[in-house]
């Protein structure tokens, strides 16, 4: 064997062995909007965060990565997960660990949270579920963590019927979708400002999200050293973050 085709065998073997960092978080422009994308499988550490152990309110991502520090962990991504009170207590429904923080809201009220149908994002254990408030209620699925959100941004494949082409409601938004079986969760920013609806379109049609939710607006924030992001601003309620093993191998 020649010399140089022993460099390729052993490069290649190289890379055979020792697999590549999965991506987690990517940039996507969907109809001339930016967007930042992180993923969750099934079965990852994914996890609602609001109090640290002292219940005092987290807040920040530096916060979460400091909690998290204690277990060796640290988060691979983060972003505001739902809208909260001047004091940073969630809204709507509010699960930790099985343990339901605060309740359920079903009726309509101001601003979007109110713009029904709103909906939950549910962690469970073997996969995640994006429902409409009143369905949810009607299933009651064994959340492990849950956070109430709104509006829907699709819901059974089908833009929020409120939702028009036309807007000029434009600003920062963030969300979530699932996958139609349940196994991935797909986390968006907007790059810049975008209305209801292009933002929905874009869970609908590039990710082809089955049912998707609403975070919030200027306020949303992501944290994804992938991409260069850890953005600053005031201190948040709920927070949505995939932890992984601080060194850095993901287990």
């Amino acid at each position: 064997m020649s010399r140089i085709a022993e460099l390729a065998l052993a490069a290649a073997l190289a890379l055979w062995s020792v697999p590549a960092a999965s991506e987690t978080c990517r940039n996507l422009t969907y109809e001339g909007a930016g967007y930042a994308i992180c993923e969750a499988d099934a079965g990852a550490d994914l996890r609602l965060f609001l109090d640290d152990a002292e219940g005092q309110r987290l807040g920040t991502f530096d916060r979460v990565n400091g909690a998290l520090a204690d277990e060796g962990k640290a988060l691979r991504f983060a972003m505001n997960a739902g809208m909260y009170h001047p004091d940073r207590s969630p809204v709507g429904y509010y699960v930790e660990e099985h343990e339901e923080k605060a309740r359920l809201i079903r009726s309509a009220g101001p601003g979007n949270f109110g713009l029904l149908p709103n909906g939950v994002f549910c962690i469970l254990e073997d996969g995640f579920t994006v429902q409409e408030t009143l369905a949810f209620d009607a299933a009651r699925p064994d959340c492990r963590f849950a956070t109430q959100s709104g509006p829907m941004l699709v819901l059974s494949g089908m833009l929020h019927p409120r939702f028009l082409p036309g807007s000029e409601s434009r600003f920062l938004r963030n969300g979530v979708g699932v996958s139609a079986d349940g196994q991935r969760a797909y986390f968006a920013m907007s790059d810049g400002p975008v209305t209801f609806h292009e933002f929905a379109r874009m869970f609908q049609e590039a990710l082809r999200a089955e049912n998707a939710l609403y975070f919030d607006g200027n306020i949303s924030r992501l944290y994804a050293p992938e991409l260069g992001r850890d953005d600053f601003g005031f201190p948040m309620g709920p927070i949505v973050g995939l932890s992984v093993a601080a060194d850095g191998d993901g287990n």
